[in-house]
């Protein structure tokens, strides 16, 4: 049996009521509301460096002190523990420690 013409068409016959897409020559279909985008909505790419420099300082300077104080936390303990172990390797530290009479 032979498939009919149709069938394989690529463009839908005339008793469908979707057209094609993009074709807006058929019957108006009901609950079908278009929406459309405002000329100032669609232009934000020339405002963006102006808006990151107010809004992104405000945003950032918001979260500085939720980055602040753990990393000067972190860098003030790295640095002591960083001046604690020169001290423990040097002659004071092992004089202080004992560890000189071990050996």
């Amino acid at each position: 049996m032979r498939p009919t013409i149709p069938r394989f068409s690529e463009m839908p016959g005339p008793k469908v009521y979707n057209l094609w897409w993009g074709d807006s020559t058929g019957i108006r279909q009901k609950g079908i509301v278009q929406y459309t985008l405002s000329p100032f909505q669609a232009k934000a790419a020339p405002q963006m460096i102006r808006n990151y420099l107010f809004n992104g300082y405000r945003r950032l300077g918001g979260e500085l002190l939720f980055w602040l104080i753990p990393f000067g936390i972190g860098y003030g303990t790295y640095t002591w523990a960083k001046s604690y172990d020169r001290w423990l390797n040097s002659k004071a530290g092992h004089l202080a420690s004992g560890a000189a009479e071990h050996h």
